[in-house]
């Protein structure tokens, strides 16, 4: 897992033709807006979190946020346990994010 910070994070998403963005935060937090090109995966069905990952491309690079970076570093955990290889957590999460947040009904 490498933590990352909003331009590193911005640089290598746009460079990489394998990126999945995961939002691991819950579908509550989820309504609220998303960084664009998200999916929801709420880390905090730990069961549900696994199976749907597992249903994921595991060799893309997955690149994770939360409210705040916690989450989204034990998402990364959670991959690199499975098998994955490059894992990104956004450090300071969504509260940190300056860019642009869309409605997850405009995903």
């Amino acid at each position: 897992m490498r933590n990352v910070n909003q331009e590193e994070w911005r640089e290598l998403i746009a460079n990489d033709s394998n990126a999945t963005i995961i939002d691991v935060r819950t579908p509550q937090e989820w309504n609220a807006g998303i960084i664009e090109g998200s999916i929801l995966i709420n880390i905090q069905n730990a069961a549900g979190y696994i199976n749907d990952v597992k249903n994921l491309n595991l060799s893309n690079n997955f690149y994770l946020y939360c409210r705040s970076g916690g989450r989204s570093q034990m998402g990364c955990q959670i991959l690199e346990s499975l098998g994955v290889e490059n894992t990104f957590n956004l450090q300071g999460g969504i509260m940190m994010w300056n860019g642009k947040i869309v409605s997850s009904s405009n995903k």
